[in-house]
């Protein structure tokens, strides 16, 4: 037997030089099938990415819902982390917090935009990421509004000081957001300690909507594993493609 036609899929392997972290950082890119230079894509940005293609699956689950729910082409970007360094990038008290919002948002993004035909509004970007991915994915909008406004969270990890630096917008009414957390998720140990996701991404959420945001929230059962949020994956990618 031929194997699905969606597993069929073109991945493009990029390393680039990120001046503000002084170091490599390496991409992983996903081309939809029937990739042509000439149209353009809407485009998803990975946090961990290389956790998103190989626990995610997202290439899988792109091909599918490309050919299988007549989805729009797009791109996904997964924008690889060293996990020894993952917290000191992706938490907003990390010591690579600030290089690394810059590298995204003045590298990483100009590289793309450069080099593949992607869309150029905040509303055909989408951030999307996984526990602290996630956290990380609302402050680079919050640090970038002109360039996201739309965040994927699998279970954020929205810890006080995210949540004291959300306290302080007090307009939000440009970003939309789709939250999932998982109801076993109720005391997750971390690097940084233990935390209830669940309250966590309630308290997240009732200060987005405070301050106008658009939020798409749900819980289900589940625990804070890629199987989880691998199921999850297509609904929320949904929420903002099937427009």
């Amino acid at each position: 037997m031929s194997e699905p036609v969606f597993l069929k899929r073109t991945i493009v392997k990029q390393t680039i030089w990120s001046e503000h972290l002084q170091e490599d950082r390496k991409l992983r890119i996903y081309l939809p099938p029937g990739y042509n230079e000439v149209l353009s894509y809407p485009v998803v940005y990975c946090q961990d990415g290389e956790e998103f293609f190989n626990f995610g699956r997202i290439a899988t689950l792109a091909g599918r819902l490309i050919l299988e729910e007549d989805i729009e082409p797009f791109i996904i970007v997964g924008v690889e982390v060293d996990v020894a360094v993952r917290t000191q990038e992706y938490a907003p008290f990390g010591s690579r917090f600030k290089q690394y919002l810059s590298c995204f948002g003045e590298e990483i993004i100009p590289y793309i935009e450069h080099n593949y035909p992607v869309r150029r509004t905040p509303a055909e970007r989408i951030l999307a990421g996984d526990s602290l991915g996630g956290s990380v994915s609302l402050h680079l909008a919050l640090a970038y509004p002109s360039i996201f406004n739309r965040i994927l969270s699998l279970s954020g990890a929205f810890y006080p000081e995210s949540r004291e630096m959300l306290a302080q917008e007090e307009d939000l009414s440009w970003l939309n957001i789709n939250m999932v957390v998982g109801l076993q998720e109720t005391d997750y140990k971390t690097d940084t300690g233990i935390y209830n996701f669940v309250e966590m991404n309630r308290e997240t959420k009732a200060l987005l909507e405070s301050r106008g945001a658009t939020v798409s929230y749900r819980e289900k059962d589940g625990r804070h594993l890629w199987g989880f949020w691998q199921n999850e994956l297509s609904e929320s990618l949904l929420y903002f493609l099937n427009t």
